[in-house]
């Protein structure tokens, strides 16, 4: 059975079998958690469904936050993507369905925590667009949220995916390596496109700081989100390009670890540094506790 402490590992062992990922990682489940694969197939399935409903409820105009801090700006992207925007629509809708479902998990609805609540946007803004814009079947995105699910538990093991331990790198930073190689996959890419695709996103992520506004998941973490998006496309296009990462990913994931024991607490989901200390940060912070 397969150990998930290497991403490296994970890639010898798809080449030696001749599969994708998401098969490697399918097989084992089934035999580890002794369930049919069939079985295994549908929760995931579940997962992605929740992601869909997330983002159908997300781009609601009067959704707002409990805190009143944030809502209604995935309607305000999904009504600007309709004239294609800078990137074009496939880009801007990405970035809509990131901000709907960080927007809906602000407002207390139903996600998936992907690796995290805090990060919850990414993954449905990268394989939900990839999916539709290119009329993908839902299988492709199903198992593509195996190989999602198996770098982020190497991601976890190696180093963290909590904001509290190692900064937001390891919450937007790890979603958005898990959808880079998630989307390398579901373009066709091999297992060894797979890991430099995650390695490329970490480092593009590297030493990013947790400083909610107020202690609460919404600024500037509902907009990370979406610029995990744009860091996961930008890696999985590289990677796709046949770009390797100098470091290998684990030495990536290693070194991810190291910044963020580095990272002074108060830059770790403490609210006590960073945008939370701003005066504006402070002022909000005020209006919100009253103290």
């Amino acid at each position: 059975m397969l150990e998930y402490h290497s991403i490296q590992s994970l890639v010898d062992a798809a080449q030696e079998k001749g599969c994708t990922i998401s098969e490697l990682v399918l097989a084992d489940q089934s035999v580890q958690t002794e369930t049919p694969k069939d079985e295994l197939f549908r929760k995931m399935q579940d997962n992605l469904h929740v992601m869909q409903e997330a983002v159908q409820a997300g781009v609601d105009k009067d959704l707002k936050s409990t805190s009143g801090l944030t809502g209604g700006d995935a309607y305000k992207m999904q009504q600007y993507a309709q004239g294609g925007g800078l990137c074009g629509n496939f880009f801007t809708q990405a970035l809509t369905r990131a901000i709907a479902v960080s927007e809906y998990n602000a407002a207390m609805g139903k996600i998936v925590a992907a690796p995290t609540a805090g990060s919850c946007g990414i993954l449905p803004g990268t394989i939900l667009s990839l999916m539709e814009d290119r009329d993908m079947p839902e299988e492709t995105a199903v198992m593509a949220l195996f190989t999602a699910g198996a770098f982020g538990m190497v991601i976890a093991d190696r180093a963290s995916i909590a904001g509290a331990q190692g900064g937001c790198q390891a919450e937007c930073g790890s979603a958005a390596a898990m959808a880079a190689a998630a989307m390398v996959e579901m373009s066709g890419g091999t297992p060894e496109m797979c890991a430099h695709a995650c390695a490329i996103a970490i480092k593009n992520q590297l030493g990013l700081v947790c400083d909610p506004i107020a202690g609460l998941v919404e600024v500037p973490c509902i907009k990370r989100n979406a610029g995990g998006v744009a860091c996961a496309f930008a890696a999985a296009e590289m990677a796709l390009a046949g770009i390797k990462s100098v470091i290998p990913v684990d030495e990536v994931i290693d070194a991810m670890r190291e910044v963020g024991d580095s990272m002074p607490c108060a830059l770790k989901e403490t609210a006590q540094g960073g945008l939370a200390t701003t005066p504006t940060g402070i002022r909000l912070k005020e209006e919100i506790f009253g103290a």
